[in-house]
């Protein structure tokens, strides 16, 4: 069972981080663009990948993690860096689910005939948090690989009650 959820762990995970970079080509498309047309499709692209693939592979990729560390020896508490990845995908989540409302604001703008050429050149883009969130699952993804040594107190604590009653019995 482990295993399962380990693979659907790392699939999930990885798929956010390709999901993440189709969404910033996309952003790049819109930054970059004048013509209308393709500020049009990149803002309805970048609302039909994040709603449809990004925020449940970030959704499925924090509750897998979870599971995960929960049933294994690393726990959710006990390694910094264990910790560290958490915090940094429930902050990447938050921000997640924050911008959907202006990429959704923008797509309905995109939609809408009546909005201008001026108003879709003006509606600016997300890339400072798509650049940013991808970063920030690179981050995550290196941890994950390199486990970098160090305890929290908590940590310390349970793996000196674990050892306390084998001190105990050989004395």
């Amino acid at each position: 069972m482990r295993k399962l959820t380990l693979s659907i762990h790392l699939a999930v995970s990885v798929a956010w981080i390709g999901a993440v970079a189709a969404y910033l080509a996309l952003d790049v498309s819109a930054a970059v663009s004048q013509d209308p047309q393709t500020l049009r499709t990149a803002y309805l692209g970048m609302d039909l990948v994040v709603r449809s693939v990004v925020v449940p592979l970030a959704v499925a990729s924090l509750i897998t993690g979870l599971v995960i560390s929960l049933g294994t020896r690393w726990g959710l508490f006990r390694h910094y860096w264990v910790l560290i990845s958490l915090l940094l995908t429930i902050f990447a989540i938050a921000v997640l689910l924050s911008e959907t409302r202006t990429i959704s604001t923008h797509a309905r703008m995109a939609t809408d005939p009546s909005t201008s050429t001026e108003q879709l050149r003006a509606m600016g883009t997300t890339l400072v948090h798509s650049i940013g969130g991808l970063l920030v699952l690179l981050i995550i993804l290196v941890l994950n690989v390199y486990k970098p040594k160090g305890m929290t107190r908590y940590g310390w604590r349970k793996q000196h009650q674990r050892l306390e009653p084998t001190r105990k019995a050989k004395t």
